[in-house]
């Protein structure tokens, strides 16, 4: 009784299996790759490109910002990232009547917490009383601010230069909540000769 042995496979066949498994493995390293850096923007850092004069002189028109995610102990005076109430950029659909929202994002400085009263009066910012002092840039005075004591959940955000910043003190903006917060701005990271820590 013979055997028969099936053929070996021809040189042409393994560079053909040989070329699948490559491109499975590239295919695979790509997807694991754009997984990464999902989750990184999504929560660990991210960069954003500064988009407007609302925070000048702090923060340049056209300038490439590291956002750190991570560090949610907000303070006043820290320079965010935030959305506010019912801004949308629109929807992303992902299909069976799934959808991401993308958001407006906003960067502003952070200048009252939860409980804090805040004001403006003849052009003067006021937290809890105080006068805050004028940013070092400011293309004129800030209309006035009725004083209010912000709510647990009411974080007020004003652009450094305040004669041309769309923040808080709009009606349709008004204080925002923790979950509009979406990071602290840590460096400004390009251009490379502007590379500098944000305070």
């Amino acid at each position: 009784m013979s055997i028969q042995r099936s053929p070996a496979p021809s040189t042409e066949e393994k560079q053909k299996k040989s070329l699948l498994r490559e491109a499975s493995s590239l295919l695979l390293m790509l997807l694991c790759a754009a997984a990464l850096v999902f989750l990184l923007q999504a929560y660990v850092v991210q960069f954003i490109r500064v988009d407007g004069t609302s925070m000048t002189n702090t923060l340049q028109n056209g300038e490439i910002m590291l956002i750190s995610k991570l560090d949610h102990s907000y303070q006043r005076n820290d320079i965010v990232v935030c959305h506010y109430p019912n801004r949308l950029d629109g929807d992303i659909n992902l299909g069976a009547s799934l959808a991401l929202s993308r958001h407006t994002i906003f960067v502003k400085r952070l200048v009252a917490l939860p409980g804090d009263t805040v004001a403006i009066t003849d052009g003067k910012l006021y937290v809890n009383g105080a006068i805050v002092p004028d940013p070092e840039y400011m293309g004129s005075a800030p209309r006035d601010y009725p004083l209010r004591t912000l709510g647990e959940d009411e974080y007020f955000v004003i652009g450094d230069n305040r004669f041309s910043s769309h923040d808080s003190r709009a009606g349709d903006v008004g204080p925002i909540g923790l979950s509009m917060l979406r990071g602290k701005v840590k460096y400004v990271i390009w251009p490379l000769t502007g590379i500098r820590r944000v305070e």
